[in-house]
This record gives structure tokens, sequence and C-alpha cells, in this order.
């Protein structure tokens, strides 16, 4: 196996941060230094991360997130984006479309819900004025930032129309260390700053992404808060209480893989064990064959989570099912905060894929992303697109709770791979002990598909099972023995996301990791 690069769990007394991006872990410390909870810090390290990681997240984006309160209290945030009231399956189908756009439509842009995300948050928990908040963010995007590898990769990558329609972004981050400045962002973080979310959605964002949907979003779609309070999923594993954000998020999908793992199946006390893995991938394959047609915004997750469990008898010890399964791709932020009051919150907030629609409300330069690209174009589907829809969502936050108190907060990126790669950090984590940092750098698999890590569902190829680099030696010959279509992958590589995790330990500190495969990721407490 290969080393793991030079990086450890960071513990700290009172609080931490664990982002992708150094420049966002400074934001949330700076904002607990300063008297800020856990709340303030996750607001401020995803605005900084906002303006640095505009191919991950950003204010064109959505946001989901659990707030863990000292005792074991989980609140939940979907602050994920409707499709305007113009939206319409049937004019796309007349297109000739049999799926959403991928790139280049607006059609597949819902109304962002980041920004939302944030006031609901700040009105709810925030201690500090929300101007505070947002400073270090605002300084990042007036003064400029050094591009960082990852930004500068997926810039070279556009087409000439994405370059044209993100040419700020594509004109300055042309190699790693470049200044970038981003002065639109910065205006539109003052507006929040000083006007909330109105002047946001109401003022110069709202305007342009308005006229470039030419009747797709109205007035009336951007006055409507895209933030709702919704009561979290919750299940049992590992002598843990698992918690993720119910549908129209597909986090139903790690805590019942992880329910159905503890309780029906045999894991080997070796995560490096190759039958670990492939156990781990049979019950994500179970858990989630059927994901296209059950998840929509109104599924029953209590339901979800029962069918799971039901389906041990699925999982085979000895030979890989093949059964379809989620892709693997999808750009994305993960962070997660602790303060010294023991509240934790797990965020993730999301472009989808890269840069999102490769499209950029023009007068502010905030590119927007394409989570429509998760309705369904067939007529009648539960998550058919429709005006006011949320589409089915691939972020999924997790947290922990055991006895009463806050135990752990984790996710990653990852688009549809998210819970698989949860999986096996949970399991690592509550099962075998791992410290954060064991569980972060160990190598993982990812079922894949073909083209986009999108489209597992749909394609006739199938999906192929990726497996690290740095993963155990045995694991590609002996999962091929086993029937699975294994594809190595270099070591951390981003396709196996960005995952972070804080745990409460046994003295009452905080420990933390961030995953090496963002190249710029940090963790740090004090």
């Amino acid at each position: 196996m290969a080393v793991a690069p030079p990086s450890h769990t960071v513990r700290a007394p009172r609080w931490m941060v664990a982002t992708a991006d150094h420049l966002a872990t400074q934001a949330g410390l700076a904002a607990l230094v300063q008297g800020g909870n856990a709340v303030d810090a996750a607001i401020a390290a995803n605005a900084a991360i906002a303006v640095t990681g505009p191919h991950l997240c950003g204010m064109g984006g959505d946001l989901f997130a659990l707030v863990v309160q000292p005792g074991g209290q989980v609140h939940c945030l979907n602050s994920s984006g409707r499709a305007g009231s113009g939206a319409s399956a049937a004019a796309l189908r007349a297109d000739g479309h049999t799926a959403m756009p991928f790139r280049h439509d607006i059609r597949s842009v819902t109304v962002p819900g980041c920004v939302d995300g944030w006031v609901a948050l700040h009105q709810r928990f925030g201690t500090l004025p929300l101007a505070s908040v947002l400073a270090p963010a605002i300084a990042l995007a007036e003064g400029g930032f050094p591009a960082s590898p990852l930004l500068v990769g997926a810039a070279s990558v556009l087409d000439d129309a994405g370059r044209a329609n993100l040419h700020e972004l594509a004109g300055q981050a042309r190699r790693p260390g470049a200044r970038v400045r981003r002065p639109g962002v910065g205006r539109a973080l003052r507006a929040v700053a000083a006007g909330g979310r109105d002047a946001f959605y109401l003022g110069e964002f709202g305007d342009g992404l308005q006229a470039l949907g030419d009747g797709w979003f109205t007035a009336a779609d951007l006055a409507h808060s895209q933030a709702d309070w919704v009561p979290p999923l919750r299940t049992s594993a590992w002598g843990h209480d698992l918690w993720t954000v119910p549908p129209n998020s597909q986090g139903y999908l790690t805590i019942g893989a992880a329910a159905l793992v503890s309780a029906h199946l045999d894991l080997p006390p070796d995560p490096d064990d190759e039958r670990w893995a492939h156990l781990l991938v049979e019950a994500a394959t179970a858990a989630g064959h059927d994901r296209p047609g059950v998840l929509h915004e109104h599924a029953d997750g209590a339901a979800l989570l029962t069918a799971i469990a039901g389906r041990s008898a699925m999982v085979d010890p000895d030979t890989a099912s093949r059964r379809p399964v989620p892709g693997a791709d999808g750009d994305t932020t993960y962070l997660c905060t602790a303060d010294a009051g023991g509240m934790a919150v797990s965020l993730i907030q999301s472009n989808a894929s890269g840069f999102g629609s490769w499209l950029a409300e023009p007068a502010t330069g905030i590119n927007l992303h394409n989570r429509g690209l998760g309705f369904s174009l067939a007529d009648s589907h539960p998550a058919e697109l429709r005006p006011q829809a949320r589409p089915p969502h691939t972020l999924s936050p997790a947290a922990a709770t055991r006895a009463g108190r806050p135990a752990a907060v984790f996710g990653t990126m990852g688009g549809d791979g998210q819970p698989q790669i949860l999986l096996q950090v949970a399991a690592r984590l509550f099962l075998h002990q791992q410290s954060p940092a064991q569980a972060i750098h160990a190598g993982r698999w990812v079922l894949r598909g073909p083209v986009t890590g999108f489209d597992t569902w749909t394609s006739p190829s199938g999906q192929v099972l990726q497996v690290e680099g740095h993963a155990p030696a045995d694991w590609a010959e002996a999962l091929t023995a086993r029937g699975h279509a294994v594809q190595p992958v270099a070591p951390y590589d981003s396709a196996f996301g960005h995952a972070h995790a804080i745990i409460r330990d046994e003295e009452g500190c905080w420990a933390g990791a961030a995953d090496p495969r963002a190249r710029v990721a940090s963790a740090a407490g004090g």
C-alpha cells in the first residue's frame, strides 16, 4: 500500500473546522475566534470557498445542513432550489430531450438555495453579525486569492462556450497560484450582508437570472425562500444514531446501508480485507439499486429505510451482484465545524458538476449550478420536472450522536457516489474506531458510471468498480475474482471524494481531518 500524505488527525479542546480549502478553514476559525459559534463558522467557511472554489460550489448552488446541539438534538435544513414557474417537461420532450440537459441550458438551473440557506442558519443559530461572518469571503473576492490546482484543472476543460460564459474565471485561473479576483461576487456578498436574502434574489443577481431564464423564472419564484427546516432522518448503526437529510436528498442511502451492514453483515475486523470492500459494495447496491424510481421530494424517508433494512438476502457474501448503482462524479464542497459549547455543523453546498451548468449570471459573474439534472423527463414520473418542484439531490451531509451527545459530523463531495464513500468512512469511524485521519486517508472503492458519473442509472454499459491506488494491494485482483468490473485509479484521486470528519472524543475534545484528495484542504482547531 502507498504511504499516506503527511497529515494527521488534528485535536483541539475548544473548536474545529475542516474544509476543502485552507482559506475557507481560516475564515471559519476567524468566526470562532471572534466569539461566534459553529454555525457562524460554517457560514463563514462556506462563503469563503464559494469565492475560491467555484468549480465546487458557490452562491449559484444549493445547500443542506445538519446542526447538532450539545444535548444531541439534530436540526436539519433543506435549502435546495425549486424549478422556476416556466418549467415544463413537455417542452423539453418536444425539443427531443429524453433526459435533462447536462450543460449550457438554463432549464437545468433551479433557483439557487445557497444564500437562503446562509440566512436561515444565521437567523436561527448565528451569534455574530452577518457582515462579520461574510467579511473574510468579501476580502477574498475583492482582494483576490491564489488559484488552487483543482480550480485551474477545472477551468482548463471548459469548452469555448463555457470559457465565454465564465470568462472572469477562465481568464485568471491559468496556473496554480495565479491571483483571481471576483468583484461581482464581492458585491453580491456585500448586498447579502447589508440587506439579507432579498438584496440577492431580488437585486442584481436575481434580475440577471430572470433575464437569462427568459420566462423560466419569475420575480415570485425568487421572492420565495428556498430554505426549509425539516425533520432529520435517523437510524442506528454500530452503537450510534446516524442522521441525515430526508428526501429529496439521497442521504437515506448512507444511513440505510450502514444500518443494513451493522445489523446483518459480518464485516471482517480488518478493513483492509478485500471481503470488507466486497460486502460494503454489495450493501451499497442493495440499498440504492431502486433509487431512480423511488427518490423524489415527497418520498417517505422512513419507509425507504425500512425497505433497505429488509434486503440482507440481496447481499451475496461471495459474488458480485452487478446491480445498477449510482455513479461517482460530482463537484461539491463539504465542510464541518464544531465549537466550544459542544455544537457541531455538517454542511454541504454544491454546483452539481464542475462549474455547474457552465452558465453565469452576467452582472455578478456567479456561475449557476445544474441541479435540475436530477429531474426526470418521463411522463408522470414522481420526480418529473414541473414548476416549483425540487429535484432528487445527491447532497447528503451526515452526523452521528451517541448517548444523547454529539459524536461526529462527516460528509463528502462525490455526486451519486457520496453514500458509497460515506458508508466506508462511517464503518471505519464507528465500527473499527479509526481516527478521523485514518478513516479519511484510507484507500476507497467507488462505483462509477461510464460518462458523467450521474449516468449509471441510464447507461446501457453499466458501471465499473473503481479502486483507489493506495487501497490494499490485493483488492483489485480479489474483487475481480468475485465478479466485479474493477478499474484501478491513481492514489488520492478527487474522483473518490473530498471527505472530512470531526468527532468528539472521550475527553470532550474535538478531533478532525480533512481530505488530502482536495489538494488544499485543511482541518484546524483551537
